[in-house]
């Protein structure tokens, strides 16, 4: 294989390119030790040392840390290394190793995802921010069914109702459709909207 380019990421970082693809990411000093130069052949040996000694082992350790750092799905954790530039088989392989020791659970983060917002946002919202984070939708309204009910819906409602000082019960009706449309816009079902709005007559004054 032919080093056909070496591009710099940072001033001490660097992508090697074998034969036109993208190969691997190594630091300045490595290139220097592996003698890795634009033109010059590379090993199929050589290759596999720098991949498995160096590249996967640090990629490794960096899915370690992102996950030591906060809580990710197996989409996120992906497309962090890959914006890393670590090349795809090594993003696999990494990240398998850390799902293999159970580090990765998306069925868990779903359910903590869910419970930490549902009282302060619709099922819609919620589940928009679990499929931008790679949740399948199968998974999605399984944790749904189980974490997020009417009384969660009408609870979320509640609390934006508070946090907004809209009283139903004084409100005029230009006000009220206002805010029914803005609740409705944030993807609470109308039903939810109508029993929340219900459950306000005993509005806590204090808050």
């Amino acid at each position: 294989m032919i080093v056909t380019n070496i591009e710099a990421v940072t001033s001490a970082k660097y992508k090697v390119y074998l034969d036109g693809v993208h190969a691997f990411l190594l630091y300045k000093k490595e290139l220097s030790r592996y003698h890795i130069a634009v033109g010059e052949a590379v090993t199929r040996e050589a290759c596999e040392k720098i991949r498995t000694e160096i590249v996967l082992k640090r990629a490794k350790l960096r899915a370690l840390h992102l996950l030591n750092d906060m809580g990710r799905t197996k989409f996120q954790l992906c497309q962090k290394l890959e914006r890393d530039g670590y090349p795809e088989d090594i993003v696999e392989e990494a990240v398998s190793y850390v799902e293999s020791f159970g580090y990765i659970n998306d069925e868990n983060y779903a359910r903590i995802f869910v419970e930490s917002r549902k009282s302060k946002k619709s099922r819609k919202e919620i589940c928009a921010g679990l499929l931008q984070r790679g949740i399948d939708k199968e998974l999605a309204e399984q944790v749904f069914a189980e974490y997020y009910g009417e009384e969660d819906a009408c609870a979320a409602i509640t609390g934006i109702l508070k946090k907004k000082h809209f009283d139903p019960e004084k409100a005029d009706r230009k006000e009220t459709q206002k805010m029914f449309g803005y609740l409705a816009r944030k993807g609470f079902k109308c039903e939810d909207i109508f029993r929340a709005t219900e459950m306000l007559d005993i509005y806590d004054k204090t808050v």
